[in-house]
């Protein structure tokens, strides 16, 4: 069986109340040996480093996510940078611009991120970027804070390749979830072919972007073998060299040994 590593969850979330022990159990059975989850604001951080502490083989990022970065008080960078000393968190994430959902103002979300990009600098952490209708300015920004310094991943990428080259080039990872396996997923699907491969990894973003043939419904990180199905059919490679490459590459950028 694969053994793979989901890079991008949120078991914590109340999505999985009823079941969370059980959705673990099966990403267990499904062959999924790590997962990095994620917790993005003053809710979900917490809980992220309880689950974290609860599973060895699960690992903590913590961020502030673009979408909330309005609700982003004073102390909170201060805490952040506290929980980065946590010997179970591995990145600062996830972090970046979201130009869909009007909730924060554009300068305060390019604040947040360029304070937390700072952050990761100082703490050494590389980033999870959160991308969503902003790659023109994702990628301004990343260069003017020096995020090559620390990289990091581009979470569920969706740019083209052009954007994924940019990123490459700063020290990036470029990370495929659910989508990439839709039918109708062109570009996604040639940038990953472009990707080279020890710089592509694997992801579910459960319980959101669930893949073929799950789409539209909880999506768990048992699922991430659906994408590393689809990665071996662009790739040429099989399912377990898909799976062999995306752990190391996964175990490398965020720094588990």
């Amino acid at each position: 069986m694969a053994n793979l590593f989901d890079t991008h969850t949120h078991m914590d979330s109340p999505k999985f109340d009823s079941d969370r022990a059980e959705a673990i159990a099966r990403a267990r059975e499904a062959g999924v040996e790590l997962m990095v989850n994620i917790g993005f604001n003053r809710e979900t951080i917490p809980t992220t480093i309880a689950l974290a502490e609860q599973y060895d083989f699960i690992y903590a990022a913590v961020g502030w996510h673009p979408v909330d970065s309005i609700e982003m008080q004073p102390g909170d960078l201060e805490w952040i940078e506290q929980l980065c000393a946590h010997p179970k968190v591995v990145a600062i994430g996830e972090i970046g611009l979201d130009y869909h959902w009007d909730t924060s103002p554009k300068e305060v979300q390019h604040r947040v991120f360029r304070e937390q990009i700072r952050l990761a600098r100082k703490v050494r952490k590389p980033i999870v970027i959160h991308n969503r209708d902003a790659h023109e300015d994702i990628v301004k920004i990343l260069k003017e804070e020096n995020a090559s310094e620390v990289g990091g991943v581009m979470h569920c990428f969706s740019g083209s390749w052009e954007t994924a080259k940019k990123c490459l080039d700063m020290n990036f990872y470029i990370s495929f979830g659910g989508p990439v396996t839709f039918k109708n997923a062109r570009v996604p699907k040639e940038v990953l072919e472009r990707v080279p491969l020890d710089r592509l990894l694997i992801e579910t973003d459960s319980p959101y972007l669930a893949p073929h043939p799950f789409r539209g419904k909880r999506n768990e990180t048992a699922f991430v073998s659906y994408v590393a199905d689809t990665a071996a059919e662009i790739t040429g490679k099989s399912k377990d060299e898909i799976a062999k490459i995306t752990m190391e590459n996964g175990k490398k950028c965020f720094g588990i040994v």
